[in-house]
């Protein structure tokens, strides 16, 4: 079936009605993404539109939308990823994120015997190694398969999976990244006709389609996942998987973890309330704080789908193919950002700003600082929230151009923020954060007396004696300053 002939029965135009799907709020783009979607399917090969529309086609005539939408997700591998990004947006409506949420863990579509040829030619001979004869469950781009290795006759038998490349998903997935540049032009380009903000989406979606073309470097994860293992070696409610030596560069052997995704509310208010605790502190906290010369790694798809709730009360985190990484100077400027908020100082929030990004226009700068600074001043409290939202600000108007690693620790955040939303309605991100925050300070009082006033050396909570001494001259009468504006 060609798009044309689609076209004619109608399938294209139920597609395209996919875009009502945005919430209300954002009713005003709905004709944009409906274009957005439809460049994107005219730029696929024909018969890569066959097998969509027969998905579609073989949907009941009554399925809902959001059904649909997965239906289209699941068979396009950067569609895939970008569904399990804003599963967790509580913008969105709770059919549809229940829906989008399916794609975190699907049940195995490809059959095992299309990947174990793969498998037996990359592993070769294994002593004591059983593969199983199902495939436990399909990701994005791969297929997990479980063994069983014995690699002594008298010892104990250890319990793994096989994470391998899904047949075709590398050229599926080459040919779908080469379109979204060019997706990203023609998006710029219709913004006008539409009058609608002009995004810089050429640049961001060239800056995805780099970074989601790591999935299939399962090299790269295996090395995340050991790099991971370390800094979280000292946590006793933290496990990673370990990678074991018979993995390749195409296929990884990882121990065998087992546990219902975090957001399953199969626990007491209360123990929800840590578990989303220890996955803030786990995956963004702890992270940001404890960061040395070489900067802070945060995982960068954190997805209920990777995030378990072991039986013996760990979180376990899975699935590290994509990670971003801040260095120490950006981290630095985070903390800035969040102090130049706290003593309402905006030459301060501006000079951090320009730490974490290209300034292209100073005058939208100081404007959009302006208004962050006057939502403080009302009530509002500079945390991570306040600041995502500035930054989103900017970025949206390309007054200032972040490079990846922030654009991606951003895309990170919007989505741990809402599986830790899921996980307990009424957890405070921002309270965690400044917890461990304050205990990195606490460990670092010791050396303080003998340091520079503006050194900030590792484990300092990315803070001088400068910035403390500021910040104590400053904060009496920004206090003063906030309640006015609250009680105002």
């Amino acid at each position: 079936m060609t798009l044309h002939a689609a076209t004619e029965n109608g399938l294209l135009a139920m597609l395209s009605r996919l875009s009502e799907l945005l919430p209300p709020a954002y009713a005003r783009f709905r004709p944009l993404l409906a274009e957005a979607l439809l460049f994107f399917l005219d730029h696929l090969s024909p018969r890569r539109q066959q097998a969509i529309f027969a998905a579609q086609l073989a949907l009941p005539g009554n399925a809902s939308r959001s059904r649909r939408l997965l239906a289209l997700f699941r068979l396009c591998p950067t569609l895939h990823k970008l569904g399990q990004v804003v599963a967790h947006d509580r913008r969105l409506s709770g059919d549809l994120r229940r829906r989008l949420q399916e794609l975190e863990t699907l049940e195995p579509a490809d059959s095992l015997l299309a990947v174990r040829p793969q498998l037996e030619r990359e592993l070769g001979e294994v002593a004591g190694l059983r593969i199983a004869r199902k495939a436990l469950a399909e990701a994005s781009v791969a297929v997990v398969v479980p063994f069983v290795w014995q690699p002594a006759a008298n010892g104990p038998p250890q319990h793994g999976v096989c994470k391998v490349l899904r047949p075709g998903v590398e050229e599926r997935l080459q040919e779908e990244l080469a379109i979204w540049p060019a997706l990203g032009s023609h998006l710029e380009e219709r913004c006008v006709a539409h009058r609608l903000p002009v995004f810089d989406y050429a640049n961001t979606l060239d800056s995805v389609a780099r970074l989601l073309a790591n999935e299939v470097r399962l090299d790269r994860e295996q090395a995340h996942l050991r790099q991971a293992a370390e800094f979280h070696a000292g946590a006793a409610d933290i496990v990673i998987p370990h990678v074991f030596p018979f993995s390749t560069p195409t296929v990884t052997a990882m121990q065998r973890l087992d546990g219902c995704k975090v957001t399953v509310q199969d626990l007491p208010p209360r123990e929800m309330r840590r578990r989303a605790e220890r996955v803030i502190r786990a995956l963004l906290a702890q992270p940001f704080w404890r960061s040395g010369e070489a900067g802070a790694t945060f995982h960068a798809d954190p997805h209920a789908g990777n995030l378990l709730a072991t039986p013996d009360g760990r979180l376990a985190i899975l699935d590290w193919a994509l990670t971003t990484t801040l260095s120490k100077r950006q981290c630095e400027a985070v903390v800035q950002l969040a102090l130049g908020a706290l003593t309402l100082n905006d030459r301060r929030v501006r000079t951090a700003i320009a730490g974490l990004g290209h300034v292209i226009d100073d005058e939208q700068v100081e404007a959009a600082v302006g208004q962050a600074i006057g939502q403080v001043r009302s009530g509002r409290f500079p945390g991570f929230d306040w600041m995502t939202s500035l930054l989103d600000a900017l970025a949206a108007t390309s007054a200032v151009r972040f490079p990846e690693e922030v654009s991606l620790f951003r895309k990170a955040l919007l989505t741990l923020a809402g599986v830790a939303a899921d996980v307990s309605p009424d957890m405070a991100l921002d309270g965690v954060l400044v917890r461990e925050g304050a205990s990195q300070f606490i460990a670092s009082l010791w050396w303080r007396p003998w340091v520079w006033p503006d050194l900030r050396p590792r484990g300092g909570a990315h803070l001088s004696n400068a910035d403390l001494f500021g910040l104590g001259a400053e904060l009496p009468a920004s206090t003063l300053r906030f309640w006015i504006g609250g009680r105002g």
